[in-house]
């Protein structure tokens, strides 16, 4: 067996770096953006793939600022239009709606800072209103 140098076993030691660490787990606050980025993407691709489709027209626009605390009125609205009930694209995103309320409303509650009451805002949102900077989260 051969006996390597002190020195050289340390180079080596070092030249191979630390150990791969593991990614953080999600947080609530984290989970929270996701989902309204994916339920506010979902029902655009909704209403561009099915703009014939009666019951798209009057659902209610979700467009998502979960900053914004009139949003939890959009989500309860959102889930209770019984328009589209036939349709499982739209049950699913309703589905969808319903997690981010429970997660808003209860699990994430403290995690969550609302900056604004703005309601019109989420009938006309600006460009960015659903990616806002994560400097005002707890991340």
């Amino acid at each position: 067996m051969t006996r390597w140098p002190l020195p050289l076993l340390l180079l080596l030691l070092l030249l191979a770096g630390p150990p791969p660490a593991a990614p953080a787990p999600p947080t609530c606050y984290s989970r929270l953006r996701a989902l309204s980025r994916e339920l506010t993407r979902d029902f655009q691709s909704l209403q561009a793939e099915e703009p014939s489709e009666p019951c798209v027209k009057y659902l209610p626009a979700l467009y998502l600022d979960i900053h914004n605390y009139c949003v939890l009125a959009k989500l309860r609205d959102f889930v209770a239009s019984p328009q589209c009930w036939h349709m499982a694209r739209v049950d699913a995103l309703k589905d969808q709606v319903r997690k981010l309320y429970t997660l808003m409303n209860s699990f994430c509650r403290r995690d969550l800072v609302f900056l604004s009451d703005d309601c019109s805002a989420l009938e006309h949102p600006s460009p960015g209103t659903t990616d806002l900077p994560a400097l005002h989260a707890r991340e």
